[in-house]
């Protein structure tokens, strides 16, 4: 299972570790209805959950769906019960990554982070960051897997923060990157190249 839980602010990892292991999701996995249709749902790149044009303003409403949300073999996102399949609308990913709580350093260190959904996820082996480079403008664009198949975008300050903590670590390293749970992740190269 994914590491993915809702902490509180200021908890240690291994509070958040112990956490996760608590959490069950619907197994929106094993659930085969039928798909009924779309909805005008749209969750934006900013992760921000729209309903029929207007923002929807009760985060306990987001969080709920949220554990409903599943991305299936076409590439497309479904709100999923055990009778009901509805398509929504992902700009970019379903979740952003908002802020970042790590401990230890070097190949000990692990990375958490807190979603806008206000869960948690540990990077490590089940749960890969990675980064996207677009090739128009050359910024970079970082993801966090979040569970079967779905990812969070990880926010500017976030990133900018792996990075400081990359660049203290790496030194002069060819590629900057950071390790999370036993997992090297690369998040750029240093040479040739703008992080």
């Amino acid at each position: 299972m994914a590491d993915h839980q809702t902490s509180q602010p200021g908890q240690s990892l291994a509070d958040i570790a112990r956490a996760l292991a608590d959490k069950r999701l619907p197994p929106v996995e094993r659930w085969n209805p039928d798909h009924c249709g779309d909805i005008d749902m749209v969750i934006r790149r900013d992760g921000s959950w729209w309903y029929n044009g207007s923002p929807i303003g009760r985060p306990a409403m987001v969080k709920l769906f949220s554990t409903v949300l599943r991305r299936d073999e076409d590439e497309k996102y479904y709100l999923v019960t055990p009778v009901e399949k509805l398509g929504i609308t992902v700009e970019d990913a379903p979740f952003v990554a908002v802020e970042l709580v790590s401990e230890g350093e070097g190949e000990g260190r692990s990375l958490a982070f807190r979603l806008n959904t206000e869960d948690y996820v540990i990077a490590g082996p089940d749960n890969r960051l990675r980064v996207e480079v677009d090739g128009k403008t050359g910024e970079p664009r970082p993801y966090l897997h979040v569970r079967r198949g779905l990812e969070a975008l990880i926010g500017r300050s976030v990133f900018y923060e792996l990075v400081a903590l990359a660049l203290d670590e790496c030194g002069e390293a060819e590629t900057l990157g950071l390790w999370s749970n036993g997992v090297f992740f690369p998040l750029g190269e240093t040479k040739g190249a703008e992080v």
